[in-house]
C-alpha cells in the first residue's frame, strides 16, 4: 500500500460475511458419507463430533487417498509401523536437523500448538507416499519429538487435532496437511486451492453457514510441503564486514520485483530470469551499481499462496502480499531447485548484492496471511491453532479484519509475537538481509484494538540486540480506525511518506494552492519527524511505489485502467493526483510527449534533491509504463515486468543519464543528504541561512508569500556550516546550491539571489533540456535574471 487513501484492493478476499444467526447452526452435515448435502441443525451449545474421531496413531499411506465427499475416505491401506519417535525438544521451533543420542542423525520437529489435542508430523517419500508419526511429547503448549534418519531434503507438514466449533473459534480439522509456521523451504506452490484444502465444505450450498461445515477431505495431495534443510551450509556463514552498512543519510531505495526486474533482462540468461540467481547475475547488478542506488528493497519473497478469485480467473497473485510461510523463501523464484536449494541461492544472491555494495531490505508481510477470513483456505496457522494467531471479533466465527485481506495476525499474543521476530532475526543473521519494510505496520502497532506506539511489537523490536541494528521502514498505516499513523513511529523507524507524495504530485499537476507543505516536504518533513531524536532520514520519500502509477503512467494517465485484473476496473485507487498532459494513454501528438519527457523529468529531479531517503521504483529511471493499471498485483506478465528494450529508445537512455546524474550529485555532496533538519536561522559571520526560499524577484519568501497561490518555489541550500563532523571529527564544508522548481505553463523570468548568498552560478541542471547526459554548464552573475522555461526544474550550483 501508499497511502490510507490508497488503502489496498481485496485481493481476492473473501465476501463480506454476513452477520452470524441467534440460533448458530450445527457444524457438520448429517448423514452417511456420500450423502447429499443437508442444512445444518441449529445449535444452542458445543456439538460433539459426529464423523471420524481424531486418529489415534500413525496411519501410513503408500499411495493418494481417494475421497468420495466431505467426511468420506477410501482405498486407504491398512497402517504400517512408524519409524521410532524420541521425545526431543521444544526448542528451537520449527523442523531442525542435528545429531541426537548416541551420535544418531535426524530431525528434531517442534510445534506451538495451544489449544490442540494431538499433533502428527507427516513425512513425505519421493513418490508421495505419507508416514504419520504423532509428537506426544508436551512442554508449555509445544508439541516435540525427534525423528532418527530423518535427513535434509524430507518433505513434511503437520496434522492437527482438536476441537472443530467455529462459534469459539476452534477450528481444528487433521484432515488438513498444515505448512509448518517455522519451514525453512517449501516444496511445491499454491498454484490451485481446489476444495480438499479448505477446512470447511467451501461450495456447500448455503453460503452463510458454509464456515461451519467441517470438511473431511484430506488436502495433502493437494499443497505443498515443508522441506527440512541443513541449519548450516559451510560458506554461507554471515559475518558483519561483508554487510554494506551504508548510514541511513546516504541511502537511495530502490523497490523492485526479483522476478519482474529480471524476467525480459537482455543480460539475464534466459534460464535464470525470474529468480534470485537472476538477480545476483552480473548484468542486473552492474544495472544497479551505475545508476547509483544503495540498496534494493524486495517486493515479498516469503512463501506466499495465489488467492482462489485469481486462480478462476487465470490469474496469479504477482506482488506476493499473501504470505503464509514466513521463513521459507518464495520457492517460484528459485532456479536451483525447490527441495532445499532455495535457501542457498538467495542467499548467494544476498552476498553478491553486498560484494556490489547494495544492502537488502525486504518487504515483508506479518500483518496477515493467505489464510483470509473465515471463508478462505486452510493452509497453516488457522489449523495449528484458530484462536491463537488471529484477531477474533466477538463473534468468534468472523476475524478482526485491519488489512482489507480477511484476516489481521494477534501479534499481542506472545506466541504470535515470537513468530515474527524469530522470522525477523533468522533473515538478519543466517540470510544476510539488511533491514525491513513493514507492510501495514500500523496493523502490527495495535495492542488490544488502537494503534499504540508503547505496543509489544515496537517494544520488542527496540530493545532486540539483532533487530534494532538494521534498517526499520514503516509502512505507517492500515485499514482500521485510527491506523494512519504517519510520523508517529518512534525512534529507528523510518516511515513511507505518502503525504510527501502527495505534494509533489499536487504540485507538478497544477493543484496545490498554495506552497506551505511543499515546503516542508523538500526539506525533510520536520512538522513530521523533528522529535524524540529523530532525523530527516526517517522520511522515505517517494513519488511512486509498486502500487499506483509508474511514473511515466502518472503523466499519461488520469484515471486507473485495471480492466485485465478482471474486477471490472473498481480495484485500485481512485486517487491518483495524476495528470495525463491533454491525451489520456498514449497519443502520436509530439507535444504532449515531449511534456510528458519533461514532467517525468521534473518528477525525477524533485525527489533526488529532496531532504530524506529517496525511493525509486524499477523501470521509472527508463520510462516503465503498466498502461494505466494502477493495481497490477496480479499482473504476472509484460504488464508487470520491467521493459529493458525502452532502453532502445532516445529519450529513455536519457532519462537514465540524468537519474544516473542526480544520483552522482546527491552522493558526493553531503547537502544534498543532511543527517540534521535544516535550523533556518542565520549562521556564521555573513548571517546567511542553512536553508533559505526565494520568490522569483530574488529576495527571501515572506510569511505572506507562503500562503500566496504559488506555481514556482526556490530554495537555496548552504554548503558553508553542515551540522556534524566526519570519521576524523573534521567540520563537513560542501558547495552551495539553488533549486528552482516551475510548474507554470509559461517561462519565468527568475532572479537569481545575489551577494551574500552568491557571485555566481553555474548551471547543473535543466529538465526543459531532452538530453540531459552532460550538465548544462551555462554559468550567470548573482543578481542576474534567467529565464526559466515553462514547466521545468533547474539546479544551479553556487561558484562564488
Amino acid at each position: 500500500m501508499s497511502s490510507a487513501a490508497e488503502q489496498r484492493p481485496v485481493q481476492g478476499g473473501d465476501p463480506e460475511a454476513p452477520e452470524a444467526p441467534d440460533a448458530p447452526p450445527a457444524p457438520r452435515p448429517a448423514g452417511q458419507s456420500g450423502a447429499p448435502p443437508v442444512r445444518p441443525a441449529a445449535r444452542t451449545g458445543p456439538v460433539p463430533h459426529t464423523g471420524p474421531l481424531p486418529h489415534t496413531g500413525p496411519v501410513h499411506h503408500t499411495g493418494p487417498v481417494t475421497h468420495t465427499g466431505p467426511g468420506a475416505t477410501a482405498g486407504t491401506p491398512p497402517p504400517a509401523p512408524p519409524p521410532p519417535v524420541w521425545p526431543g525438544s521444544p526448542t528451537p521451533l520449527g523442523a531442525r536437523y542435528r545429531t541426537g543420542p548416541d551420535g544418531v542423525a535426524g530431525t528434531n520437529f517442534a510445534l506451538w500448538a495451544g489449544g490442540a489435542e494431538a499433533v502428527e508430523v507427516c513425512l513425505f517419500d519421493p513418490d508421495g507416499t505419507e508416514t504419520r508419526v504423532p509428537l506426544t511429547e508436551l512442554t508449555h503448549e509445544i508439541w516435540h519429538g525427534f525423528v532418527p534418519g530423518v535427513r535434509p531434503g524430507r518433505r513434511y507438514g503437520y496434522r492437527v487435532h482438536g476441537r472443530w466449533d467455529p462459534w469459539t473459534g476452534a477450528r481444528w480439522n487433521p484432515a488438513k496437511l498444515l505448512l509448518d509456521p517455522y519451514a525453512r523451504a517449501v516444496d511445491g506452490d499454491f498454484d490451485r486451492l481446489p476444495p480438499e484444502v479448505y477446512g470447511h465444505v467451501r461450495d456447500w450450498p448455503d453460503q452463510h453457514v458454509a464456515d461451519t461445515v467441517r470438511d473431511d477431505r484430506d488436502s495433502a495431495p493437494y499443497v505443498p510441503k515443508g522441506v527440512v534443510v541443513h541449519e548450516a551450509v559451510p560458506g554461507d556463514e554471515w559475518a558483519d564486514d561483508r554487510r554494506p552498512k551504508t548510514p541511513w543519510a546516504d541511502s537511495v531505495i530502490y523497490e523492485l520485483h526479483v522476478r519482474g526486474f529480471t524476467m525480459r533482462h537482455p543480460g539475464v540468461p534466459e534460464e535464470l530470469r525470474g529468480t534470485y540467481a537472476g538477480l545476483a547475475h552480473p548484468a542486473a547488478v552492474e544495472h544497479l551499481v551505475r545508476l547509483g542506488v544503495t540498496a534494493v528493497e524486495l517486493l515479498p519473497v516469503h512463501q506466499f499462496a495465489h488467492e482462489d478469485h485469481l486462480l478462476r480467473r487465470g490469474l496469479r497473485n504477482h506482488w506476493g502480499y499473501n504470505s503464509i510461510g514466513y521463513f521459507a523463501p518464495h520457492a517460484a523464484y528459485a532456479a536451483t531447485g525447490t527441495g532445499g536449494q532455495q535457501v542457498g541461492e538467495f542467499r548467494r544472491m544476498v552476498r553478491a548484492l553486498h560484494e556490489a555494495g547494495i544492502e537488502v531490505i525486504l518487504d515483508v508481510v506479518y500483518n496477515h496471511t493467505a489464510e483470509a477470513g473465515e471463508l478462505g483456505p486452510m493452509l497453516s496457522l488457522r489449523g495449528v491453532d484458530n484462536r491463537g494467531y488471529y484477531r477474533l471479533q466477538h463473534d468468534a466465527r468472523r476475524y478482526a479484519d485491519y488489512t482489507g485481506c480477511g484476516n489481521t495476525l494477534h501479534v499481542v499474543q506472545p506466541q504470535v509475537l515470537r513468530l515474527i521476530t524469530d522470522s525477523l532475526r533468522y533473515w538478519v543473521t543466517e540470510m544476510g538481509v539488511d533491514g525491513f519494510r513493514f507492510d501495514l505496520a500500523a496493523a502490527l502497532a495495535r495492542s488490544m484494538h488502537d494503534v499504540d506506539m508503547l505496543s509489544p511489537f515496537l517494544a520488542v523490536i527496540a530493545q532486540d540486540p539483532v533487530l534494532r541494528r538494521v534498517k526499520l521502514i514503516a509502512e505507517p498505516w492500515d485499514v482500521g480506525s485510527g491506523g494512519y499513523q504517519v510520523g508517529a513511529f518512534p525512534p529507528l523507524w523510518t516511515e513511507w511518506n505518502d503525504r510527501y507524495r502527495d505534494a509533489v504530485r499536487d504540485f507538478w499537476r497544477g493543484a496545490l494552492p498554495d506552497v506551505r507543505d511543499l515546503g516542508y516536504r523538500l526539506s525533510g518533513s520536520s512538522d513530521l519527524y523533528a522529535w524524540g531524536g529523530r532525523r530527516p532520514y526517517a522520511s522515505v520519500n517517494f513519488v511512486t511505489a509498486h502500487d499506483g502509477f509508474t511514473l511515466r503512467d502518472l503523466v499519461s494517465y488520469e484515471r486507473k485502467h485495471n480492466e485485465a485484473n478482471g474486477e471490472d476496473n473498481r480495484d485500485g485507487t481512485d486517487d491518483n493526483r495524476s495528470w495525463n498532459c491533454g491525451a489520456e494513454g498514449g497519443t502520436g501528438d509530439e507535444a504532449v510527449n515531449a511534456l510528458r519527457r519533461r514532467q517525468i523529468r521534473n518528477l525525477l529531479t524533485t525527489l533526488l534533491l529532496s531532504t530524506g531517503v529517496p525511493m525509486l521504483v524499477a523501470g521509472d529511471e527508463m520510462g516503465r509504463t503498466q498502461g494505466g493499471n494502477n493495481n497490477a498485483y496480479c499482473q504476472d506478465n509484460e504488464t508487470g515486468w520491467v521493459d529493458w528494450s525502452l532502453l532502445e529508445e532516445g529519450w529513455a537512455r536519457e532519462l537514465l543519464a540524468l537519474a544516473r546524474r542526480l544520483l552522482a550529485l546527491r552522493r558526493a555532496h553531503p547537502v544534498l543528504r543532511r543527517r540534521a533538519f535544516f535550523s533556518g536561522r542565520p549562521q556564521g559571520a555573513d548571517g546567511l541561512r542553512d536553508l533559505a526560499w526565494f520568490t522569483a524577484a530574488g529576495e527571501e519568501m515572506t510569511e505572506g508569500d507562503w500562503y500566496a497561490p504559488a506555481r514556482t518555489i526556490a530554495f537555496y541550500l548552504s554548503g558553508r556550516d553542515i551540522p556534524g563532523r566526519d570519521e576524523r571529527g573534521r567540520a563537513v564544508v560542501d558547495d552551495s546550491f539553488l533549486v528552482v522548481l516551475h510548474a507554470g505553463e509559461g517561462p519565468l523570468e527568475h532572479r537569481l539571489p545575489g551577494p551574500p548568498w552568491a557571485e555566481g552560478y553555474q548551471l547543473v541542471v535543466d529538465t526543459s533540456r531532452e538530453e540531459q547526459e552532460r550538465a548544462p554548464g551555462e554559468v550567470c552573475r548573482g543578481g542576474e535574471a534567467v529565464t526559466v522555461p515553462p514547466r521545468s526544474a533547474q539546479l544551479w550550483r553556487v561558484t562564488g
